[in-house]
């Protein structure tokens, strides 16, 4: 990724705009001088701020200024007061405390009992939800407790889950799982299925882990080619390089087709999602995306940064090219930000065939802004560790489409079967089974269809910060 000047680029703002007030706080601790950061870095880089009016360049006096961040109690009151349609265009800008964490939440560690889950409204319910266990982590306690992916659970700690309590049940260091039976009542209908509550529970703790994001790999061979098969949980920076060792086990073994599974990852690094896109089609050079920021940073930048490119190196390592004119990728409402450019930005080239249910619907990337002259982390203050991750951009692919507020659609609609799950990366699993039949039939569009139950949220998406989707630089 090209390593924009953000000095220059934080003064050029700071000459059109209020942001550099001086402080007149000289309390290093205050809630003022705090607030005061908020604002001067979301006036900044905020992507939206044409449509927030308070944070508009000619809002306030200086006095006007002052009254205004001295009327908020906390930071977090006044970010929340800035993020432009919360529940519809920005769902996903986030202020924390404790930037420490963040960084390593970003970096791939966070307390994870190992046990990731989706979590389901019940058929014909409102309220009431199951969790199911997707996968597990390896070397985790859920592990060790002998946790399977298919596992259904209706309460943790007795508790029935619904729709207002799972967040305080579920985020728990340590919390009980209630486990139950799924019986779809031998229709394909969800709408009969229930929930047969059971007497087994299992007890599970998290602790601090590292998750590698490339989580199962395999090769199968259909009419007599090869077919690699990934399911890549996140785009994480820290295991580009296993993730490019992955690519040279599929050259080296003659891989002709590829079925990326990306149907829980929920994002991440945009680089990497350049340097696997790269590894899937090659095409060097070319547009793989551009970026859109907000009006006052978007003509100060040379043009030039705006666009991401197809690459054949990371960093100057060369990168393991398949050279695919198709790809096949596996994807649910749990699939989002990077997981999306990276469909978003093969579709022009190459034939994407997209199976499973709709994406999430975001295109939009963050940056971490610390307490700084320039908002960067040398410098940052050192009185507090508060920082900000708003979105700064929105990403297009090379023909411009973005704004895919509602999700990709798949070419295929297939949800999970939470009766008999499968096992991820066996050739009988429900969504990996429908992508070897369309390459063994050469392309003929399955007539196999589940119907999904609506998926409420997921084990990613009660983590202490939002993944999403990131600049590194």
């Amino acid at each position: 990724m090209k390593k924009i000047k953000y000095t220059m680029l934080v003064l050029l703002v700071c000459s059109i705009t209020i942001s550099c007030f001086e402080d007149k706080d000289d309390n290093p601790v205050s809630t003022s001088e705090i607030n005061d950061f908020v604002w001067k870095a979301m006036n900044t880089y905020y992507l939206y701020k044409d449509g927030v009016p308070d944070l508009a360049n000619d809002r306030f006096s200086t006095s006007e200024y002052n009254s205004f961040i001295n009327s908020f109690s906390s930071p977090e009151d006044l970010f929340e007061s800035l993020i432009y349609q919360r529940t519809s265009i920005d769902r996903f800008s986030w202020i924390t405390s404790d930037y420490i964490a963040l960084e390593e939440f970003l970096s791939g560690t966070t307390l994870n009992n190992g046990m990731e889950f989706g979590l389901v409204r019940y058929p014909q319910s409102n309220s009431d939800i199951f969790g199911y266990v997707r996968y597990v982590l390896p070397n985790t306690n859920a592990e060790t407790q002998g946790i399977q992916r298919g596992q259904i659970f209706y309460a943790v700690n007795g508790t029935p889950i619904n729709d207002t309590n799972y967040i305080s049940l579920l985020s728990q260091n340590t919390y009980t799982i209630n486990l139950a039976t799924y019986d779809d009542n031998n229709t394909p209908n969800p709408g009969d299925d229930t929930i047969i509550p059971g007497t087994e529970s299992i007890t599970l703790s998290k602790t601090a882990y590292t998750e590698n994001p490339i989580f199962r790999t395999e090769i199968f061979e259909v009419n007599g080619e090869n077919v690699g098969y990934l399911m890549y949980n996140g785009f994480t920076a820290n295991f580009d390089t296993l993730l490019n060792d992955v690519f040279g086990e599929f050259i080296a073994n003659n891989v002709q087709e590829l079925i990326l599974d990306l149907r829980y990852n929920p994002g991440g690094s945009v680089n990497t999602a350049i340097l696997l896109s790269s590894m899937i089609a090659g095409n060097n050079g070319e547009v793989h995306s551009t970026e859109q920021w907000n009006s006052d940073i978007q003509p100060i930048l040379d043009p030039e940064s705006l666009i991401h490119r197809f690459t054949n190196n990371d960093d100057g390592t060369p990168l393991n090219i398949l050279n695919l004119s198709k790809v096949y990728i596996l994807t649910s409402r749990s699939s989002a930000s990077a997981s999306e450019l990276v469909i978003n930005s093969l579709n022009p080239y190459m034939n994407v065939v997209q199976i499973g249910t709709q994406t999430t619907g975001k295109y939009q990337a963050s940056f971490t802004l610390y307490d700084s002259p320039d908002f960067r982390r040398q410098g940052a203050n050192s009185n507090h560790t508060y920082a900000l991750q708003p979105l700064i951009l929105k990403t297009l692919n090379s023909v411009g489409f973005t704004d895919y507020n509602e999700g990709l659609a798949p070419d295929i609609v297939l949800g999970e079967n939470y009766a008999n799950l499968g096992i991820l990366g066996d050739p009988t699993e429900l969504l990996l089974a429908t992508a070897l039949q369309h390459i063994e039939d050469n392309g003929r569009i399955s007539s196999q269809t589940f119907e999904p139950l609506e998926i409420l949220s997921d084990s990613k998406d009660l983590l202490p910060f939002e993944i999403g989707m990131y600049i590194d630089n």
